[in-house]
């Protein structure tokens, strides 16, 4: 069973003002716990989450982990549109990430077995990635400053064993659950 906690407060105003809202777990719809889904700033004090711009999970997803984000551009939105959010849930810290140059997990590969907060310090010199392979308990893929364009990646972290496939998708299908830019 994957574990599915930690703590997210939203808050309708910039820097931290404004009426808040927290959220221990699975929120489906901001409106009903009587919040409006405007959200311009968020702070993450446990767990890894992911945001949706509309409710019941859909659209465009953001990947949040431990930390502050003042404003709706330090988690690479372009609108202050938030509707639900859940915790990612994970497994264990045994996993294993490969990441693929071409289409259908061809070309140029590169493994990771732990945090790589930049990929050019990890050995990858391009500028895309065209496939992931996730193995193991559970891994998650977060934003961070890696430049270039966005990508959205289908796995499913939930996977008791084995390994889970993820290709890339255009940022407006769902329900993928890993985001990173490049």
């Amino acid at each position: 069973m994957a574990q599915r906690s930690g703590k997210i407060t939203l808050y309708e105003g910039k820097h931290f003002t404004g009426r808040k809202l927290e959220v221990f777990g699975d929120c489906d719809n901001f409106q009903d716990r009587g919040f409006m889904n405007r959200v311009n700033s968020i702070r993450v004090e446990s767990g890894a989450w992911v945001c949706f711009d509309h409710p019941d999970f859909r659209g465009q997803q953001f990947i949040l982990e431990h930390g502050d984000y003042p404003d709706f551009f330090r988690w690479n939105s372009h609108s202050d549109h938030m509707g639900s959010c859940r915790p990612v849930g994970m497994h264990g810290e045994h996993f294993r990430l490969e990441i693929f140059e071409g289409c259908n997990f061809t070309g140029q590969c590169l493994e990771f077995l732990e945090d790589c907060p930049f990929l050019q310090s990890g050995g990858w010199a391009k500028n895309c990635i065209n496939a992931i392979k996730v193995y193991g308990d559970g891994a998650a893929w977060s934003p961070s400053s890696f430049g270039a364009e966005d990508f959205q990646a289908s796995s499913s972290l939930q996977s008791d064993q084995g390994l889970e496939e993820a290709t890339t998708r255009p940022a407006t299908t769902q329900p993928p659950v890993l985001t990173a830019k490049l």
